[in-house]
């Protein structure tokens, strides 16, 4: 097989064409490599590319084969890490210039998983500053480019992931997941993230173990990969105190068998809270999930708002912030200004706050469960706009209408987030800017197989092409 289609190929083929050695992995390795020589100057998606030991992974892969050795089910694929999650050997700078020239000794709990799974790490993608922005850019490395538009964010803070993705790069991205970090970089990038269930994928390092607002999730340019790589990276672990074990064998399988959605309840809801959301995304995501009904499911247009929820959400993100960055109080002067901000608006919450925060959301929490009652999956746009001029922090307006906060344009995913709740995007379509546009879907705890047999049928039914940047 030719070097340049491997690199535009799923996860889950070049996993079967090294299997059945028709592809090396050190050839899928090089060709992966070459695409982010040809793409990445312009996208800025790899900021540590891993290319001396990815080479000698791929060829232990190479050895086992010839020895006939049973290979995982990953073997030889490339995936690229979050530059948050660190990697044994790899510099890992949380986008910090605190942090330029680290590199860890031992791998986070999920490295370690989809290195066992057979994942090649290529490289390291690019984030906000410790993850915190919805915008990819930060002082060390610069911005991440949305490869549809190279003048536009590819959003935050798994923005190097899905700018990867989209771009070629890369057929899988590690990434995370507090107010929508995995599914508004999804949206604006035109592939599939998904925010898992708190505790199916082990958060080890974490500064906050107990943390189930914040989750590790996988990310790739179909629903299908997706769901292999969440077989790949969850599991019950020791090394963190939420941890809990899978509720099914494959999600994989699960996906992979749907071809109907008989028998499943949808709601969908244009918005979660009072924020808006511009005609053309509100349009594009309507007509995904009514169409949901050619494939059996029952679909409701319904009227949710959880916009209660949102200053319990930045209390909580705030006392987050202090505890994440509780021995880099002293350097605030050197963080990002958005980060430094974010930390001192939390210095100034009050256990009264914080208080009055759990108590709104344990009631959010309760008028999810209510709603799931009535639906199996609740569906609404991810992003409530298409994506911004890279140059901007984040968009300043919603269909015509000023936002109070910076923070209220990720509403849409914070107030799932809020929830602990597990939620996919997909790709609805192209707006008539050429630009993609993801449908959230919803659903209540370990329903994370059927979010993304929900998604891969979206998905087969408005197919986006390849990026215009894509090598």
């Amino acid at each position: 097989m030719a070097d340049a289609a491997l690199n535009r190929l799923p996860a889950r083929e070049l996993a079967r064409l090294v299997r059945g050695k028709r592809a090396s992995p050190v050839e899928i390795l090089e060709a992966h490599l070459a695409a982010i020589g040809r793409a990445n100057p312009k996208v800025n998606a790899v900021v540590t590319i891993a290319a001396e030991s990815a080479r000698t992974a791929a060829q232990a892969v190479e050895s086992a084969l010839a020895r006939g050795d049973a290979l995982p089910p990953l073997a030889g694929v490339p995936v690229g890490i979050k530059d948050i999650t660190p990697t044994a050997g790899i510099r890992t700078t949380w986008g910090s210039t605190l942090f330029a020239d680290h590199v860890p000794t031992e791998d986070a709990e999920v490295v370690a998983r989809l290195k066992r799974a057979g994942c090649i790490v290529i490289g390291k993608t690019n984030t906000p500053e410790f993850a915190a922005g919805g915008n990819t850019v930060n002082k060390l490395f610069g911005a991440t480019r949305n490869p549809w538009d190279l003048r536009l964010s590819a959003s935050g803070s798994t923005g190097g992931g899905a700018a990867g993705l989209a771009a070629a790069m890369m057929p899988l991205a590690e990434g995370s997941d507090f107010g929508g970090s995995l599914r508004t970089p999804a949206s604006f990038c035109g592939v599939v993230g998904l925010r898992t269930t708190a505790g199916l994928v082990a958060r080890y390092p974490a500064t906050l173990p107990w943390h189930d607002q914040s989750v590790a999730g996988p990310m790739a340019r179909d629903a299908e990969d997706c769901a292999l790589m969440l077989d790949a990276m969850s599991g019950l672990s020791p090394k963190s105190p939420l941890s809990v074990p899978p509720a099914w064998p494959s999600a994989y399988e699960i996906v992979a068998r749907t071809e109907d959605l008989r028998g499943v309840r949808i709601g969908y809801a244009a918005e979660l809270g009072r924020t808006g959301v511009d005609p053309e995304v509100a349009r594009l995501c309507r007509d995904a999930a009514l169409a949901l009904q050619r494939h059996g499911a029952a679909v409701e247009e319904i009227a949710v708002d959880f916009s209660d929820g949102r200053d319990a959400f930045i209390t909580l993100r705030g006392e987050a912030m202090v505890g994440n960055h509780l021995v880099r109080i002293d350097k605030l002067d050197v963080l990002d200004p958005n980060l430094a901000g974010n930390i001192r608006l939390g210095l100034e919450v009050k256990v009264g706050d914080i208080a009055r925060a759990e108590h709104k959301r344990a009631e959010i929490w309760h008028r999810w469960r209510a709603l799931f009652e009535r639906f199996d999956l609740v569906l609404t746009p991810t992003s409530p706009v298409l994506p911004f001029p890279v140059e901007q922090n984040y968009p300043f307006e919603i269909a015509g209408k000023k936002l109070e906060s910076y923070i209220d344009w990720v509403a849409q995913t914070f107030l799932v987030s809020l929830a602990a709740l597990p939620a996919a995007s997909v790709p609805a379509g192209l707006a008539t800017s050429g630009l993609p546009v993801g449908l959230q879907i919803v659903g209540p705890r370990f329903s994370d197989p059927q979010l993304l047999a929900c998604a891969k049928l979206v998905g087969r039914d408005r197919p986006l092409g390849w990026a215009p940047q894509a090598a």
